[in-house]
């Protein structure tokens, strides 16, 4: 291979092991199944029931949106490679790849801090809330999550455009991403490994301080409460936001800031997988099994339906 000239990219994927492989599809199977169905049935009720058009449920179908929208950028592609036992990948495919993955991933941290937000108007200011969380407002926080993702992913993705590839194009992942495809470049890629580090200091900074400040207020207000079924009821709404706050922040800092993950690549790959797959499916059982309006709605659309079929 010349200097510049790779086209396609290899993908070894987690093993080898025939049967170990078949294991692996049959799990990701599952959960993207269960994930993208769990997540579209969210979207669908806050679009058809009137009484889930609120701000929070508005944020929920957005939060649907990206984490389908991020389990579909990774995990069909390594389905297939596992099915059809071809690992190549294009570099325009690559390309996208890295660029859906990593938009998607950045976003839902803005869009996290967001939802914060949200919770700090609903139990510190009730009786304000739809004033300020009006329609518009939720809109313009949408596009700002968006925009920020973006803004976030573009400097180190164009330097990474220009990355030259000498003698190998095998990728030890199973999907494209940014560590694994460095450390195949011949390039000098300190620039871009910089501009990758800034920019999620300050993503994982910027929206964990929100993040911080909106649960600071809140956990005071709930304490100022007198009665101990308004502390309660305040707590539940927030559990299920803490929670995929939890794990989103949790498996991000294991991998970028735990030194032992960076270097063991087969935990880096497993943990990547876990975000990519398991996350996706079990954030729409968090948010649908602990709020109450969401699991009275599914019932109500279930009867109707078993009625319509029925008839």
């Amino acid at each position: 291979m010349r200097n510049g000239t790779v086209t396609s990219f290899i993908l070894l994927g987690l093993t080898d092991d025939p049967q170990l492989q078949v294991l692996i599809f049959i799990f990701l199977f599952l959960t993207y199944m269960l994930s993208v169905t769990g997540n579209l049935t969210i979207i669908t009720l806050t679009f058809v029931d009137s009484h889930l058009k609120t701000p929070t449920h508005f944020f929920l179908k957005n939060f649907s949106f990206l984490e389908t929208s991020f389990t579909s950028a990774c995990i069909p592609r390594y389905l297939y490679n596992i099915a059809t036992g071809n690992k190549v990948i294009t570099y325009n495919a690559c390309m996208i790849q890295v660029f859906f993955t990593d938009l998607c991933g950045v976003t839902e941290f803005f869009l996290l801090a967001a939802t914060s937000y949200d919770r700090y108007v609903a139990i510190c200011k009730p009786l304000h809330y739809m004033t300020i969380m009006s329609s518009r407002t939720c809109r313009i926080l949408i596009i700002c999550c968006w925009m920020a993702g973006f803004c976030v992913i573009i400097p180190p993705l164009s330097l990474g455009l220009n990355l030259e590839f000498c003698d190998s194009n095998v990728l030890d992942h199973f999907a494209c991403d940014a560590y694994p495809i460095m450390k195949i470049s011949c390039s000098d890629t300190w620039i871009i490994e910089q501009a990758v580090i800034i920019c999620a200091v300050l993503t994982l900074n910027m929206t964990l301080t929100c993040v911080v400040l909106s649960y600071g207020s809140i956990i005071r207000t709930i304490f100022r409460f007198s009665s101990v079924q308004q502390r309660k009821k305040a707590f539940s709404t927030c559990s299920s936001h803490t929670i995929v706050v939890s794990i989103t922040y949790g498996t991000c800092f294991f991998i970028y800031m735990n030194p032992t993950a960076k270097e063991e690549v087969t935990i880096n790959k497993v943990v990547s997988l876990l975000i990519s797959s398991v996350s996706p499916t079990l954030n729409p059982f968090i948010y649908t099994l602990r709020n109450n309006q969401v699991k009275k709605v599914f019932r109500n659309s279930m009867k109707r339906l078993a009625l319509l079929s029925n008839k």
